[in-house]
């Protein structure tokens, strides 16, 4: 399970935001580097023994991917905010709101 939080800019406990890579840590062990922020949380629901590769969020599937920088697909990070955008194949993309994480976003 991974382990959300609304405190946390990254959207996950354990995890925080360096640079252009994702920092995952549990009781002041450093779990190492990421390039997503889901790819940190996994290492951190790792070290305290849960880690499904997926997580539920108020009963919805998050989709991953590994080629977003967020970690979710049609989640971008822009100006500091999360930006979901919903893409659909008969019409152009739409905007679906600005959040504060990736995990609210996705």
């Amino acid at each position: 399970r991974l382990h959300l939080s609304s405190r946390s800019p990254t959207g996950y406990t354990g995890v925080n935001k360096e640079s252009r890579r994702f920092r995952a840590r549990f009781n002041e062990i450093h779990l190492g580097c990421f390039d997503t922020a889901v790819e940190a949380a996994v290492a951190y629901a790792r070290a305290v023994g849960e880690a499904p590769a997926e997580a539920s969020a108020e009963g919805l599937r998050l989709h991953l991917s590994s080629s977003s920088s967020t970690g979710y697909k049609c989640v971008y990070l822009q100006d500091g905010r999360f930006i979901a955008r919903q893409y659909k194949p008969e019409q152009m993309e739409s905007y679906l709101g600005s959040f504060d994480t990736a995990v609210e976003a996705a």
